[in-house]
């Protein structure tokens, strides 16, 4: 047996943060027999601010990296050897001395829509209530409906359910990738395709940062991660980056590869802005080489913003 562990996970604590870790930890041991062995594989909980404060929608905390600045600190001080992210929490610059280096196959990128009494968001009657603690869906599901109400809702997957269920909204969405990994598919009422509501930027992608200096956790890493998912979602984050978007600002974006490992292979690109009460969208979107795919989103990133201008998410009167 194994007592000192060969190799610590950090994580946040809730079940679908917990259900990822133990993916990665499984895969960890299926790759390499010494982390097989009992004790070899640690996993330390860490809470974040994120996940400590409820009361606050995410955009009055500071946006991105509420999920992951204090799983970066206990990185940083030598307590993880590895953390596992959802990386659509993960902010586009990380910390001096972390990287990224590795992505799982990625799950289903779309929302599931959750009805109390109805199935779909065409269905739901005029002056319904809608919850969610996304300013992006907030924003999409107002531009599709301006006739519905958007009211916050925190918490992890369970607690907005519980919400639902007590009648604080008639209806609330999902990723559907976090509904998959904790077996609750089937509570979804129906489900958003990508015209009509983008993804955020990486839904769906499970990543794992690591402390820069460890050889030994890069080298287990490198049989666990996906380049097709990996080459998708830099392209999101290039875009991402270039709008300096954060949990205040309702963006979404979208890479989807074609024949990846060809020589032909091609990224197709949708990206789009839009105002908090939904009023104002931008759109725009790119096709091309995989190996253009990060430029291709820092330029489309470019050009909403040039459309926009910097008061876009700020200024009520933009």
């Amino acid at each position: 047996m194994t007592h000192t562990p060969k190799i610590t996970i950090g994580t946040r604590g809730s079940p679908l943060a917990l259900a990822q870790t133990h993916q990665v930890r499984d895969l960890l041991m299926e790759a390499h027999p010494e982390l097989a062995e009992p004790g070899a594989i640690a996993i330390e909980v860490i809470k974040t601010t994120g996940d400590a404060i409820l009361d606050l929608p995410l955009a009055e905390l500071g946006g991105k990296g509420l999920f992951t600045r204090e799983i970066d600190d206990a990185m940083l001080d030598g307590k993880i050897d590895i953390a596992v992210h959802s990386m659509k929490d993960v902010p586009t610059y990380l910390p001096d001395g972390i990287t990224l280096p590795c992505m799982l196959p990625r799950e289903d990128v779309r929302d599931a829509f959750i009805g109390r009494d109805v199935k779909s968001l065409a269905e739901i009657p005029e002056g319904s209530v809608v919850g969610t603690a996304s300013l992006r869906r907030g924003a999409q599901i107002l531009a599709l409906r301006p006739d519905l109400k958007i009211v916050p809702f925190r918490g992890n997957v369970q607690t907005r359910l519980r919400k639902l269920a007590e009648g604080e909204a008639d209806a609330t969405l999902l990723a559907k990738a976090g509904l998959n990994r904790l077996d609750m598919a089937h509570v979804a009422t129906s489900l958003l395709e990508v015209d009509e509501m983008v993804p955020a930027v990486a839904q769906g992608a499970i990543g794992i940062t690591v402390s820069a200096g460890n050889e030994q956790a890069h080298t287990w890493l490198e049989a666990l991660n996906c380049g097709q998912t990996f080459a998708a979602v830099s392209v999101e984050r290039a875009f991402l980056a270039q709008l300096d978007g954060n949990c205040r600002t309702p963006i979404g974006g979208l890479a989807q590869i074609e024949r990846f490992g060809n020589d032909d292979a091609r990224v197709i690109f949708h990206g789009v802005i839009i105002r908090p009460d939904g009023k104002v969208l931008y759109k725009t979107s790119r096709e091309g080489s995989v190996s253009d795919g990060v430029a291709m989103g820092k330029d489309a990133g470019a050009e909403l913003l040039a459309k926009a201008g910097p008061d876009f998410f700020t200024d009520p009167a933009s």
